[in-house]
């Protein structure tokens, strides 16, 4: 027999989820992205002013790897180097923007959020922050100075290389960029699970052919050929899915909502 006060109880706290959420229309909805739109972009301005002030000590960080073999970068076209002194400084005006920019995105969809997901906003910005940040250190410490190496000293010791600061700057950016945004999976997966997209069910289901991507990712950004190496590349990225089916675990609304119905329950 249903108890009436634990009816009513469940029907308040149900009222009280949806005042929660207050009720926002189309204009105010494109009105305050807008806004989050230009604070960004006021943020990445001032951080690449800032990081064009020490643009050439930011090029020595870029230069360094291809220094270590030995080799100098070389120009084809009269706007190469101020064009690679304009990328460095927006790629380091991003990355000292970055928390100012998710804090702008979470400004967004934290309306959207109830207030026990509200929490989530400093372990979010610091999670995503730092998982780029150890992608692009990976990349930079490992995968490219490994790369430069095996391409242009093994592969190419019977040729003569010219390294152009146009080809350089994208062979960079690739790895660098690439293997930073492929350490947010695990942000990735909090999302999709904390709308209820994916289930860490589903996700341990289709474990195989995760395994599957990570190996032809890994195969593709590796510089050797052989498995080894590959492995040195994959293993991370599978640490971070199983990291990943853990946070969906955590922040999966049919958990929370077994939480919850047990404490009603006491």
């Amino acid at each position: 027999m249903v108890d009436p006060e634990d009816a009513i109880g469940k029907a308040r706290a149900a009222v009280s989820e949806r005042v929660e959420l207050p009720g926002m229309s189309l204009m105010e909805h494109l009105d305050e992205l807008r806004k989050r739109i230009v604070h960004s972009a006021l943020y990445l301005a001032a951080g690449f002013v800032i990081a064009y002030i020490f643009h050439e000590r930011l090029f020595a960080l870029v230069q360094a790897p291809l220094a270590k073999i030995g080799k100098t970068l070389v120009f084809t076209h009269p706007m190469d180097p101020l064009n690679i002194y304009l990328q460095v400084s927006l790629i380091g005006g991003v990355i000292l923007a970055s928390p100012f920019i998710l804090f702008q995105v979470w400004l967004f969809i934290a309306p959207g959020l109830y207030q026990k997901e509200r929490r989530f906003v400093i372990p979010f910005m610091g999670a995503t922050v730092g998982l780029f940040l150890t992608g692009a250190a990976f990349g930079y410490f490992w995968v490219l100075p490994g790369a430069l190496k095996i391409l242009i000293v093994d592969f190419g010791h019977n040729f003569t290389s010219m390294v152009t600061i146009e080809e350089y700057t994208g062979f960079f950016l690739s790895i660098i960029l690439g293997l930073g945004i492929s350490f947010e999976m695990p942000i990735l997966i909090f999302f999709l699970a904390l709308f209820g997209i994916v289930s860490p069910r589903f996700l341990w289901k289709n474990i195989r052919y995760a395994i599957l991507a990570v190996f032809l990712v890994a195969a593709i950004i590796t510089p050797s050929p052989d498995p080894w190496t590959m492995c040195i590349y994959a293993i991370p990225m599978l640490c971070l899915y199983l990291v990943g089916i853990g946070v969906a675990w955590w922040v999966h609304p049919s958990r929370r909502k077994a939480k919850e119905a047990k404490e009603a329950a006491k």
